[in-house]
């Protein structure tokens, strides 16, 4: 019985924060200044949290300069606003994150839509995800830009493939199509209204799954040969953290697929700090010295 080969996210994760570690060392060297992250955190998520402590860590040891910002629950939307505006000016800021999600009566859209364009390191921003659409990205959501990298680290050639997207939200399933439109292949995307899902995921070259649903995905459903990306993550009663694919049974059937956890989850903290890397390189320093 074969055996899909695993893309290790933790190891391709791990490879990008240390290229943007070498990139801010030899800037440092030649008297430029570090790329600087600020993190907005409202409320006491115990989840978000531990993502806002992780990403301070990976900023820490790829050598980004940081700025931790803990607000508490009932917070105003003014006066979130306010500190947004405040980061939006300050210049040793590169990138301005907002964990989601937010407390209910928090506007996250207007929030987000107030970060300044080039300042979205997220990539979440109605600008940054037109330039995606139109073919000329600047700064580009984080878990599509990294299940891209992880795909590219396959080998797979994308024109002429199948691609097939499980979920249709706007920070993976849409601008995933848009990645993959960019690279050449033929996208289709499914969502809750989709009929026939087996016969939809069975055509696809490449599968990414993105519903938050565990074992959504059947192992049998996958083609032959195929890369599956699995960006659900689930926590089970018993504690076992599962993904939206039913991974025993894929693993046997397709050519490559990512594990849950340690596979698309370390690519999102590490794009993180290459988008703030690429703010500064070329949205904040004059271009050409």
């Amino acid at each position: 019985m074969t055996h899909a080969q695993i893309i290790d996210g933790k190891a391709i994760a791990q490879k990008v924060r240390d290229e943007v570690r070498t990139r801010i060392e030899a800037r440092l060297a030649e008297g430029k200044r570090r790329p600087g992250l600020a993190v907005v955190l409202v409320g006491n998520n115990p989840a978000s949290e531990v993502y806002v402590r992780n990403k301070k860590n990976a900023c820490d040891q790829a050598g980004l300069y940081s700025e931790s910002y803990h607000l508490d629950a009932d917070t105003s939307q003014q006066a979130l606003m306010d500190l947004i505006t405040e980061l939006n000016n300050k210049d040793t800021i590169d990138g301005i994150l907002v964990q989601l999600p937010l407390p209910a009566h928090l506007n996250a859209d207007d929030i987000l839509e107030h970060i300044r364009p080039d300042k979205d390191v997220d990539g979440f921003h109605p600008y940054n995800i037109g330039r995606l659409v139109q073919r000329q990205p600047l700064l580009r959501p984080c878990t599509p830009k990294g299940i891209m990298r992880l795909l590219d680290e396959t080998g797979t050639a994308y024109k002429g493939k199948e691609a097939v997207i499980v979920g249709a939200s706007n920070i993976v399933g849409r601008p995933m199509a848009m990645e993959l439109l960019l690279a050449g292949a033929t996208v289709t995307v499914t969502h809750r209204f989709t009929t026939n899902l087996p016969q939809k995921v069975s055509q696809g070259d490449i599968v990414v799954v993105a519903a938050g649903k565990p074992g959504l995905v059947k192992g049998e459903w996958i083609k032959p040969g195929s890369i599956v990306i699995d960006v659900g993550i689930n926590r089970q009663e018993d504690g076992r953290l599962v993904g939206d694919v039913e991974y025993e049974v894929a693993a046997q059937r397709a050519g490559w697929i990512t594990p849950v956890p340690g596979g698309v989850g370390p690519m999102t903290v590490a794009t993180l700090l290459e988008n703030t890397l690429w703010a500064l390189e070329h949205l904040h320093e004059p271009q050409g010295k």
